[in-house]
């Protein structure tokens, strides 16, 4: 992900939190909050020490990376996403990584096609 695209500073996490909405399952965590002024998403990403050691919070964020870039085609522009890993991660392989974290995204309706489907219904 390219650095514009990243969350960094605590103040912009603090936004999200406060002012965003989640949606979770036992995996993850998802923050989402609507920015218009921005052209594309950023990520923020949160591994907590109750994880795992290093090696493991790194690849759990590496892999959470990965899904995003494979979705971002399909992900909504102009939003800020925070995704908070629990404990399962620790374990998990990559298809239910994949699985886990798409559920958690398809909850939050923040993929183009799960917007526009709930559009079709209204």
């Amino acid at each position: 992900m390219r650095k514009e695209q990243r969350i960094k500073k605590n103040e912009e996490f603090s936004a999200v939190f406060n002012h965003g909405r989640s949606v979770a399952n036992r995996q993850f965590v998802l923050y989402v909050l609507q920015k218009e002024e921005q052209e594309q998403f950023r990520l923020g990403l949160s591994v907590s020490k109750k994880v795992g050691n290093a090696v493991v919070r790194n690849r759990i964020k590496r892999l959470i990376r990965t899904v995003f870039q494979e979705k971002q085609e399909i992900l909504l522009p102009r939003y800020d996403y925070v995704v908070i890993a629990r404990k399962p991660t620790a374990t998990m392989d990559y298809y239910e990584f994949h699985a886990s974290l798409a559920h958690v995204m398809k909850k939050a309706g923040v993929s183009r096609r799960s917007s526009e489907h709930a559009s079709k219904k209204d």
